[in-house]
C-alpha cells in the first residue's frame, strides 16, 4: 500500500494533471494507493500571500487577484469535467471563493493580518486544488473523494509552523478510514489537502514550508504503508542544486540521516520534518518526477546502498547571518552556553549552525537574517552586566553569507574528505568564515560569502563527483597570430584532452582589440575569431554577451561570473593588458601569458605579482615570455629551489637577430638579410623594433629578475646594432636606404671576425647584478655558432654546472611554438585538478 503526494508543479497545468492521472492508473500503483495528498496549484500560495498583503494595505486589487484565482480553477474544471460533475465542481469553487473573499474583506477592513488569518488565507490553495482534483480523478475512471485534512490532522496553535499532534492525528486518520464508505477497501481514493491542519480550537493552521510533504508522511505513518512517494518536478534528490551546478545528477538511494542533513541546509526537494514520521515507522520515501515517471528517482531508507563516492551530496542555504559572541568571561564559565541558547529560545530564534573555538573565547551562531535583530537584543539583555563590564563584547554580526554542507555517511570511514573540500574552496579563492562538523561525521558545513555560493558548489561537486574529468574555464584576450594559433591548437586537442587525459578546456570568453564575447556554456575555439569579427548581435551568435572591449569591464565580468577553476590568458603584447594582472591574481584567478611587458615593467610590479601568486597559491605562468616554448624560466626556478646558484647567463634571445647573424656569412649584404628577415615574417612591420634590441633586453631583464637581481629596464645596457641615423629615418623605406649605406661597415666587421676564426652574434650576458646586450665575436666552438635560422639559445652557468654549463636551445620565436608553450602552461594549471 502506498500514499502519494503531488507538489504544486505536478498539478499546476492541465498537462501536469493528466500526468497525475496516468501515474495513478499505472498497474504498478492502481488499487495499491491508499491516499493522495496534493499541494496548491503552482504559484497559488504566493498569490494568496500577495492578496493578503494588498488587503491589509487597503488596496482593493486583491479582489481582482481572487477572481483570477477562481477563474484558473474554473478553467481546469471545464477542461476535465462535464455535466453534473462540472456543476458540482463549479459550486465548490464558488464556495471556496466566497469564503476567501469574506476573509480578505475582513483583513481589508481591520487593516490587520495576523498569523492566524495568514494560515486561514493560505489554506485555500490546497482546498481549491484537492476539491477539484478529486472529481477530475473520478471523471478519469479513478473514483475519488475529497478529504479536508483539517478534519483529521491535529496540531498545536503555532500558526505558520504548527506541530502535528501525532497521537491524536493518527487516531483521527484511522477513524476516518474506518468510517468513510469505499475508502478502506480502496474502491474510492481519498484526495487530501496537504500543508494544513487544525488547532485544538478548530482554527486552521499550516505546517510550515514544505508542509505537504509532512502531511503525506503523517498519513503514511498513520496507515503504516509500504512506501511514501513524493512526486515533484525533478528526478529525485540531486547531488546538489541544479540551478547552480548544471551537471548535478540524481542520487539513487540515501539514508534518512543523510536526507535530513541535506534538506536542513536547503535541499528543497524534501522538507526536513517530513522524514521524522517515516523514520519512526521505518517507511521508505521515494522522490519521483511527475514529468519523467520512468526515472528511478531517489529512495530514502534506513540503510542506503553504498555510494561509489565518499560523499552523498552537497547542499547550501542562501542568505544567512553569523552572530558572534566573545569575551574573557566565557572561558571556563559553566552555564554560559545554556544562558545564550536559552535567551534565543525564549525569542523562538532557530539556530542553524554553531561553532565554538577550543579556547571557549567565542561562539558563532548562524541564524536567518530576519532573526538577527532579535538575536542581538536577546544577547544584550541576557549579558547586559558582562557587556557593561567589558568582559563580553557586544554581539558582532556578519550578513550576506551562505552555508555549504557536504553530506555523506561514508565520510566517517574515508580519510581526506575535509581536506578535499577545503582545497577545492581555497584554490578557487573562496574564503571560509566558519566551519562546523558534527560528531556523527556525516556533515561538514562551511559558512562563506553569499556571492561565492554557486562557485563553491561547482568546485566541491567537481572535486568529488567528477574527479576523473576536471574543467578549466578559460578567459582569453588577444586573438592575433599567437592567440589565434592557440585557439586552433585547443580546438584540435580538446577532445583528446578530455577523453584521454580527463581535462576539459572550456573557453568562456575571448576578446580581440575591438570586442569581447562571453558564453558560460563555452565557445567553440575554432569559430571565435570569426565571431569577434562579425557584426551580429549576441542573440544571433547564440552567446550571452558581445560588446566593445573594455579591459576593466572584461575583468569585472570575469570576476562576477565567479566560475570555479577559472584562468586568464593574455596573448597580447599590450602594456594596458599586462597592467591588469594584479586584480586578476587577487581574485584567485591564475594568469598565463607570453606578454613580456608585465615582468619587464617596474621591479615593484614584478615583485607584487610574484608575491600575490605565491601568497595566495594562485599560478602566474609566463614561461613563454622568454624563448617561446623553451623551458628556460622553469629551469632557472628549479635550480634555485634545489639550492643551486645561477652565476652567469649568456643568451641569444631574439629570433630576428638570430636569423640575421646566423646567415650573415658574406654572401649577402647586411641590409639584404634584414629585408629577407622581414619578408619571412621574422621582424615587426618596422624592423627597427627588432634592431633596437629592446625586445631581447626585456627578455634578459626577466631572466635577471628570475635569478634574484632587482634591476629596472634602464639598468640594462644595450649596445646599438645599427647607427642612430637608421632610427631617425622617417619611413621604413628610408630606413632601408640608410641601412644600405652601413653594409660596408658591417661587412668589414664580419670579415675581421672571420679572419680570427670567429663569427658575429648579438648576445645578452647576465652576471654580477648586471645585464648587457652587445654584438660579440664568438669563437668557432661557441654554442652560439650552432644556431640555425631563428633559434634561441640560453647558456646557464651555476655552482653545480660550472665546468659544463646547461644549454637550452631551440626555436625561440614563431606562433606555433609560442602558442604551444602557452597551451602547455594552461594544461599545467589544469593538471593538478585531475
Amino acid at each position: 500500500m502506498f500514499v502519494l503526494k503531488f507538489g504544486g508543479s505536478s498539478v499546476g497545468t492541465h498537462a501536469a494533471i493528466e500526468n497525475v492521472v496516468r501515474i495513478l492508473k499505472d498497474p504498478r500503483r492502481h488499487k495499491k494507493v491508499a491516499l493522495v495528498v496534493v499541494s496548491a496549484f503552482s504559484g497559488v500560495t504566493d498569490g494568496l500571500i500577495e492578496m493578503s498583503r494588498l488587503a491589509s494595505h487597503g488596496d482593493s486589487s486583491y479582489m481582482e487577484a481572487a477572481l483570477a484565482l477562481k477563474k484558473r480553477h474554473e478553467e481546469a474544471a471545464e477542461y476535465f469535467l462535464t455535466g453534473d460533475s462540472l456543476t458540482l465542481a463549479m459550486q465548490t469553487i464558488k464556495t471556496h471563493y466566497d469564503e476567501l473573499l469574506r476573509v480578505l474583506d475582513g483583513v481589508s477592513v481591520l487593516r490587520e493580518f495576523s498569523p492566524r488569518s495568514r494560515d486561514l488565507v493560505m489554506s485555500f490553495g490546497e482546498r481549491f486544488s484537492a476539491s477539484l482534483i478529486a472529481p477530475i480523478l473520478s471523471s478519469q475512471g479513478l473514483p475519488a473523494i475529497y478529504l479536508d485534512s483539517r478534519l483529521v490532522v491535529k496540531t498545536d496553535d503555532q500558526f505558520g509552523k504548527a506541530a502535528v499532534s501525532e497521537g491524536e492525528t493518527f487516531k483521527q486518520i484511522l477513524s476516518w478510514f474506518e468510517t468513510t464508505a469505499g475508502v478502506k477497501d480502496r474502491s474510492v481514493l481519498p484526495v487530501a489537502t496537504g500543508f494544513i491542519g487544525s488547532a485544538p480550537d478548530g482554527s486552521t493552521t499550516t505546517l510550515g514550508r514544505g508542509g505537504s510533504d509532512l502531511s503525506v508522511a503523517v498519513f503514511g505513518a498513520a496507515l503504516d504503508v509500504e512506501e511514501i512517494e513524493i512526486w515533484t518536478d525533478v528526478d529525485g534528490i540531486l547531488t546538489t542544486d541544479p540551478r547552480h551546478v548544471k551537471n548535478a545528477f540524481p542520487i539513487k538511494s540515501i539514508s534518512y540521516e543523510e536526507a535530513m542533513e541535506l534538506s536542513h541546509f536547503g535541499a528543497k526537494v524534501i522538507y526536513p520534518p517530513t522524514i521524522k514520521p517515516a523514520l519512526a515507522k521505518g517507511i521508505p520515501i521515494r522522490i519521483k518526477n511527475t514529468f519523467n515517471p520512468e526515472s528511478e528517482g531517489t529512495l530514502i531508507v534506513n540503510k542506503a546502498d553504498q555510494s561509489p563516492y565518499p560523499i552523498r551530496g552537497i547542499s547550501s542555504m542562501s542568505h544567512v547571518a553569523l552572530v558572534r559572541v566573545q569575551g574573557s568571561a566565557m572561558v571556563g564559565a559553566t552555564g554560559f552556553s545554556s544562558r545564550l541558547f536559552g535567551a534565543l529560545a525564549q525569542r523562538k530564534i532557530s539556530v542553524i549552525l554553531i561553532t565554538q573555538s577550543s579556547s571557549e573565547y567565542s561562539i558563532c551562531l548562524a541564524v536567518l537574517p530576519s532573526d538577527v535583530s532579535g538575536a542581538e537584543q536577546a544577547i544584550y539583555e541576557e549579558f547586559a552586566k558582562e557587556i557593561a563590564q567589558g568582559v563580553i563584547d557586544p554581539p558582532a554580526t556578519e550578513k550576506n553569507l551562505s552555508i555549504v554542507a557536504v553530506v555523506g555517511s561514508k565520510m566517517k570511514s574515508t580519510p581526506g574528505v575535509s581536506g578535499k573540500v577545503f582545497h577545492a574552496l581555497g584554490r578557487n579563492g573562496i574564503n571560509i568564515v566558519a566551519i562546523s562538523q558534527g560528531s556523527s561525521e556525516i556533515n561538514i558545513s562551511a559558512v562563506i560569502s553569499f556571492q561565492d555560493e554557486g562557485k563553491a558548489l561547482n568546485a566541491i561537486h567537481e572535486a568529488f563527483f567528477h574527479s576523473r574529468v576536471r574543467s578549466l574555464n578559460l578567459f582569453l584576450i588577444g586573438t592575433g597570430h599567437i592567440g589565434n594559433t592557440l585557439l586552433e591548437q585547443i580546438a584540435k586537442q580538446q577532445q583528446n584532452l578530455e577523453v584521454n587525459h580527463k581535462i576539459r578546456i572550456n573557453l568562456i570568453a575571448a576578446a580581440d582589440s575591438r570586442r569581447a564575447i562571453f558564453c558560460q556554456q563555452g565557445l567553440a575555439p575554432a569559430t571565435v575569431k570569426e565571431m569577434l569579427k562579425s557584426e551580429r548581435s549576441a542573440a544571433e551568435l547564440g552567446v550571452e554577451e558581445i560588446s566593445p572591449l573594455s579591459l576593466p569591464a572584461f575583468i569585472e565580468k570575469m570576476k562576477a561570473m565567479n566560475l570555479p577553476n577559472s584562468a586568464f590568458c593574455d596573448c597580447t603584447a599590450n602594456d594596458d593588458v599586462s597592467s591588469i594582472y594584479e586584480p586578476i591574481l587577487r581574485a584567485s584567478i591564475p594568469v598565463i601569458t607570453p606578454n613580456k611587458r608585465s615582468n619587464s615593467l617596474s621591479f615593484e610590479y614584478y615583485k607584487t605579482l610574484r608575491e600575490i601568486s605565491q601568497g595566495r597559491g594562485v599560478p602566474y605562468l609566463y614561461e613563454t615570455t622568454v624563448c617561446a616554448g623553451l623551458p628556460v624560466i622553469s629551469t632557472i626556478r628549479d635550480l634555485n629551489l634545489a639550492g643551486d646558484k645561477v652565476r652567469r647567463i649568456e643568451a641569444v634571445l631574439s629570433g630576428t637577430l638570430s636569423f640575421i647573424f646566423n646567415n650573415f656569412d658574406g654572401s649577402k649584404p647586411f641590409s639584404a638579410l634584414v629585408k629577407d628577415a622581414k619578408a619571412r615574417g621574422y621582424t615587426e612591420p618596422d624592423p627597427r623594433d627588432d634592431l633596437n634590441a629592446k625586445d631581447a633586453a626585456r627578455k634578459a631583464l626577466i631572466l635577471a629578475r628570475e635569478c634574484g637581481m632587482q634591476l629596472e629596464f634602464p639598468d640594462v645596457q644595450i649596445d646599438p646594432i645599427i647607427p642612430a641615423a637608421c632610427f631617425h629615418a622617417e619611413t621604413v623605406q628610408a630606413f632601408f636606404d640608410e641601412l644600405q649605406r652601413c653594409d660596408d661597415d658591417f661587412e668589414s666587421r664580419r670579415k675581421k671576425a672571420a679572419d680570427e676564426g670567429k663569427a658575429l652574434r648579438y648576445v645578452a650576458v647576465i652576471e654580477d647584478d648586471s645585464v648587457k646586450l652587445s654584438l660579440k665575436e664568438e669563437p668557432l666552438d661557441s654554442p652560439f655558432l650552432t644556431l640555425k635560422d631563428a633559434d634561441n639559445i640560453v647558456v646557464i652557468t651555476t655552482d653545480r654546472y660550472s665546468a659544463l654549463p646547461i644549454v637550452i636551445k631551440g626555436p625561440g620565436a614563431g606562433a606555433q611554438v609560442t602558442a604551444g608553450g602557452v597551451f602547455a602552461d594552461i594544461i599545467r594549471i589544469a593538471r593538478p585538478l585531475v
